[in-house]
Order: structure tokens, then C-alpha cells, then sequence
């Protein structure tokens, strides 16, 4: 079990200056999704092979220790089960996403963030029939769906109890008052995904309108 790591002291270091928690990154085809994926992951210790708990132990190693430095209501993941960012592939991905909701529930972390199956990499999203139902089950914490969500989509989410929380990205990027938008069920301004990893400061951050205000008030 890792006792002391860089990333147990940099989530430390971020309460210190002032943040309410931490989400790990273990999504998107980074260090721990590919411990994670038995598509990429060929190590032959304990930390790999055709074992499912060998696989997630690291991962579940890097929880551990950072809900020992902040507390386990100060942390969340983000996992993305069903994806293949950079060749990271389960053979079972629903194994993965269900396995890992039971183990997080060991570790009382504040949240799963779970990106949805229709979401296999940065720019692909998919007609599937996969679903993260099984996962939704089995973590007893709050638990969060992210990937190609539509303001529809998200309602229904939330109604059917597929999800506690719906988070948005790209929307959010693009439509800096975007719970207002939802609220009035307003047009969205549509995101440049060109601009998305830019050097720019401005261009495809900060130059997106807002809303348009109406006044109330009528004139004779």
C-alpha cells in the first residue's frame, strides 16, 4: 500500500492553499486508466496480468493514500471504463466499472465519476448499448455521469436515477452561463473544438457570450 506519494502530498499541498477536495484522474488513457486496461496493461507482477484485482491495485493503492492524507470526503474519481483514449481497452469494461464501484465503496471516497460508454476517446462518441447501470448499482456513494450530455439527456439521467450528478465540459466551455441557458432552455452557443488545447489565453476560453438579458420592462 503506498504510505507516502507525490500524489498524496500534491492533494495535501491543494487543501493547504485552499481547495475543498480532490479528483483523481484515473480516465482518459493516463497512468491509471492503463494500469486499469488489460488492452495496454502487460505486466506480469502483481500489479497486472489477466487478474481484474491485480489490475485496479494500483489505483486503489493511490485512493488509499490519499484519503489517508485528506480525509475520504475530500476525494473523488474520475474513471472511464468504456473508453479507449490511447489504446487503453478492457476486454470487459462493465467487469471494470462494476469491480471498481465495489472496491471504492471499501475507502468511503465522496464520489465515482463515471464517463459514459458513447464516449471511447477524446473526439468519438458512439451508438451503444453498453450502460453504466451496473456500476450506478453497485457504488454506494454519490455517483456522477459525465460524456455527450444534452441538457435532455441529463434530465432524464437524474429522473431515472441513472446518475446523483451530471456534469457538463464542453457545454460549460462554450456557454459560460450555461445552468441559466438550462433553466430558460435557451440556445447554446456551439464550442470550437479547435480551440480546445490552444496556448491562446482568450480564443476559446474567455470570448464566448453570454446570455443576452431581457428586460422586463416594456415601453410605451
Amino acid at each position: 500500500m503506498l504510505r507516502k506519494c507525490s500524489c498524496s502530498d500534491t492533494a495535501l499541498f491543494l487543501i493547504f492553499v485552499g481547495f475543498d477536495g480532490v479528483e483523481i484522474h484515473g480516465a482518459h488513457g493516463y497512468l491509471l486508466d492503463q494500469f486499469m486496461k488489460d488492452g495496454i496493461n502487460d505486466r506480469t507482477d502483481k500489479y497486472g496480468g489477466d487478474s481484474l484485482e491485480n489490475r485496479c491495485r494500483f489505483p486503489l493503492e493511490v485512493v488509499a493514500a490519499i484519503c489517508e492524507e485528506i480525509g475520504p470526503e475530500r476525494v473523488g474519481i474520475r474513471l472511464s471504463p468504456f473508453g479507449t483514449h490511447s489504446d487503453a481497452v478492457s476486454s470487459d469494461a462493465e467487469e471494470l466499472a462494476i469491480y471498481m464501484a465495489k472496491a471504492l465503496n471499501d475507502y468511503n471516497i465522496l464520489y465515482a465519476h463515471y464517463v459514459e460508454p458513447r464516449v471511447k476517446a477524446s473526439f468519438l462518441e458512439v451508438e451503444t448499448h453498453d450502460t453504466l447501470l451496473g456500476a450506478r448499482k453497485a457504488f454506494k456513494g454519490t455517483f456522477i455521469s459525465a460524456g455527450g450530455h444534452t441538457r435532455e439527456t441529463a434530465i432524464l439521467a437524474i429522473e431515472k436515477g441513472n446518475a446523483d450528478l451530471v456534469v457538463f465540459g464542453r457545454l460549460f466551455l462554450a456557454n459560460p452561463d450555461l445552468p441559466k441557458r438550462f433553466k430558460l432552455n435557451a440556445p447554446l452557443n456551439k464550442y470550437n473544438r479547435e480551440t480546445f488545447y490552444t496556448q491562446d489565453p482568450v480564443v476559446g476560453y474567455t470570448d464566448y457570450p453570454f446570455l443576452e438579458e431581457k428586460s422586463d420592462e416594456t415601453t410605451e
